[in-house]
């Protein structure tokens, strides 16, 4: 039997807002699980006179890459403000996963506050169930975390979509500058072709060194 698809609403979003948020962030993460490449954090801001979101919009996971590629520009037309930040193959290295994720939040968020958006009096919706977006913060913010939020959460739908889409594109580059790993297909995650080319080539410099540890 085939699963119903998740349709994401704004009802979360209106609710924060009906309850004095300024503004809803929607946040995720994507690349976080990838052998190669960074992890990037995307937000997209929502305020009370949100209007309709696009059609066909959902988490990034459920779409297909050109479906993503078409939904990108839209999600970011229809959102007030969004924004994506990166922390590095070497800082997952140096750092931790969750840390650096915490880094490239931390960084998204400061593309927010350079336009002007009223961080301190929204409220960040962060998919899933584990708030590492203020363990890296100096001052914390109004958080809420909700698991599969990414799946009916508008706001954290676009931006799953807009990080998935600009990290794809690095990725794709990345492969065009360090041939043989296939990371225009599998976009730094560890498909046969890329454990193969690891085999072959070893590791390279947009590689996470401790995670090719685990992964062998």
């Amino acid at each position: 039997m085939m699963m119903a698809v998740v349709e994401p609403t704004l009802d979360v979003e209106l609710a924060m807002l009906a309850a004095g948020a300024t503004c809803v962030i929607g946040c995720d993460e994507v690349g976080r699980g990838a052998l190669a490449g960074p992890v990037a954090v995307g937000v997209a801001v929502v305020t009370a006179d949100v209007g309709a979101f696009p059609v066909g919009l959902r988490d990034s996971k459920l779409l297909s890459e050109p479906r993503r590629e078409l939904l990108a520009p839209l999600a970011a037309a229809w959102v007030r403000h969004s924004a994506v930040g990166l922390a590095s193959a070497q800082e997952v290295d140096a750092h931790g996963i969750i840390a650096a994720l915490g880094l490239a939040g931390k960084r998204a968020l400061a593309q927010l506050h350079a336009a002007e958006v009223d961080i301190v009096g929204g409220v960040v919706l962060l998919d899933g169930n584990d708030d590492w977006l203020n363990k890296a913060l100096a001052t914390p913010l109004s958080v809420v975390t909700r698991i599969k939020a990414d799946q009916d959460c508008a706001s954290v739908s676009a931006a799953s979509v807009i990080a998935k889409v600009h990290r794809d594109r690095l990725m794709i580059a990345a492969d065009l500058g360090t041939p043989g790993y296939g990371w225009s297909g599998n976009k730094g995650y560890g498909s046969a072709e890329h454990m193969a080319a690891l085999g072959t080539l070893g590791a390279s410099e947009h590689h996470r060194l401790s995670w090719l540890k685990i992964a062998r």
